[in-house]
């Protein structure tokens, strides 16, 4: 088993259903059980999981979906079991923003910022210049 990961699909905004999947790859052999947890509490129902999935190198992957209502506060994790394992393994969900997107919004936020600088610098620079301009009327 090398691999667990467990992410959200759609954004948890508004109080709105959202998607948790569980990805686990490259475990060998076949046989795997992968469940949710809300809260330490095992869920049974609004979970489905695709079957044991050939990757052709001999290992599998699986990936299980929970649907869920995001809620302030609440834990949800994703267990697998498996014969590679001595005791379940379990991956906690964590809400926070991933890194990929966190550096997407930096690099914007720093791409504006800049814009605006070189906005104000331009304005400035062009106010400095005319302002030593006398204007003559020219008949």
């Amino acid at each position: 088993l090398k691999d667990v990961l467990v992410y959200s699909v759609a954004p948890p905004a508004g109080g709105h259903a959202a998607m948790l999947v569980c990805s686990v790859y490259d475990f060998y052999p076949k046989k795997i059980k992968v469940s949710g947890r809300r809260d330490g509490q095992e869920v049974s129902h609004d979970v489905t999981s695709t079957d044991e999935l050939a990757d052709g190198d001999w290992f599998y992957q699986l990936h299980s979906h929970l649907e869920y209502t995001p809620r302030s506060g609440e834990k949800i994790s994703c267990v697998v079991e498996h014969a590679s394992l001595k005791t379940p393994l379990v991956r906690d969900w964590d809400p926070s923003m991933p890194e990929a997107e966190r550096n997407q919004y930096a690099i914007g936020a720093s791409g504006l910022i800049l814009g605006l600088i070189l906005s104000l610098a331009g304005f400035i620079y062009f106010q400095r210049k005319s302002r030593g301009r006398i204007l003559v009327p020219t008949n």
